[in-house]
């Protein structure tokens, strides 16, 4: 599949939702849909409500095993948690506080804080390293443990998880994106058709090419190219990499299984520069007022 076949179909689907666009408001709150909006959480507490909406996803509903503390707490927590700002979507419709609210939830950390506390955490599957020395001038940010609940997996809460994470890039001068993307299961081989269609479509290359590490990597290349069906492999994407796609993401060459959380990972790159014009005026006219 050419590179404007893909574009074709990875950008098929329109860049709204039900007819409903998000709309910024003034103050800390990065859009609207409805009775959802995105902001970052303002509060411990808020911190700790999004650790339990990580939980009720990452352990009970994908039976990831975290260390016998978090378990007992009932939080998907760990060090990463006390450098990175915390994006949220709330329902405002719902009745309590605002912790009660809370229905979908990104980690967002700057590279600025990672070298300052140790690193990314994606430095533990991917060569992270050798990316970031390669773009010196570049500000980099890592997105990581994102999810939704159940009843609120629609394009209404993606497209203000990414109204907020594009705000915010503008506002701290990002130059790209990256982060772990997941499918779930431990068993590579059970998705062969989409994994062998990211690597011989969107692999990472040249300044931007980042492996999984050496020890962990297992082979996206599970089918020649001819055997792959694009638009059935498209299908079999997970959401997530699928709207990463959209943009202009590209994919680290190697996955990663990842067992305590029972999952597949790749490592999804996503230059500033890369977004297709589209989104940039989608997301960017309204965000920018967020840069000041």
């Amino acid at each position: 599949m050419s590179i404007e076949m893909l574009n074709r179909e990875i950008q098929g689907e329109a860049v709204q939702t039900s007819n409903k666009t998000s709309v910024p408001v003034s103050g800390d709150v990065f859009g609207r849909i409805g009775n959802l909006e995105t902001r970052l959480a303002r509060t411990e507490r808020e911190i700790d409500a999004a650790q339990a909406v990580r939980f009720r996803v990452f352990v009970e509903e994908m039976n990831a095993q975290l260390p016998a503390d978090a378990m007992r707490r009932g939080r998907d927590v760990d060090a990463y948690d006390s450098i990175c700002d915390h994006l949220l979507v709330l329902d405002r419709s719902l009745e309590g506080d605002s912790e009660d609210q809370i229905v979908g939830t990104y980690r967002l950390l700057r590279q600025e804080v990672a070298m300052a506390n140790g690193g990314f955490y994606s430095a533990s599957e991917f060569a992270i390293d050798g990316l970031l020395a390669r773009h010196p001038e570049k500000r980099f940010m890592e997105l990581g443990r994102s999810c939704v609940l159940p009843a609120y997996r629609n394009k209404r809460t993606v497209e203000l998880l990414w109204q907020g994470n594009w705000a915010y890039s503008l506002k701290h001068g990002m130059s790209a994106m990256f982060g772990c993307a997941s499918f779930p299961g431990i068993q590579p081989e059970q998705h062969a058709l989409a994994l062998s269609f990211l690597h011989h479509n969107v692999l990472a290359k040249d300044e931007w090419t980042v492996g999984a590490l050496p020890n962990l990597a297992r082979t996206m290349d599970l089918m020649p190219v001819e055997a792959v069906n694009s638009k059935k492999a498209l299908m079999a994407l997970p959401p997530l990499i699928k709207g990463y796609l959209r943009l202009g993401a590209m994919v680290g060459s190697g996955a990663v299984v990842d067992q305590a959380f029972n999952t597949t990972d790749v490592l999804i790159v996503l230059p500033i520069s890369s977004i297709s014009d589209r989104y940039v005026n989608y997301y960017g006219a309204d965000a920018g007022r967020f840069a000041s």
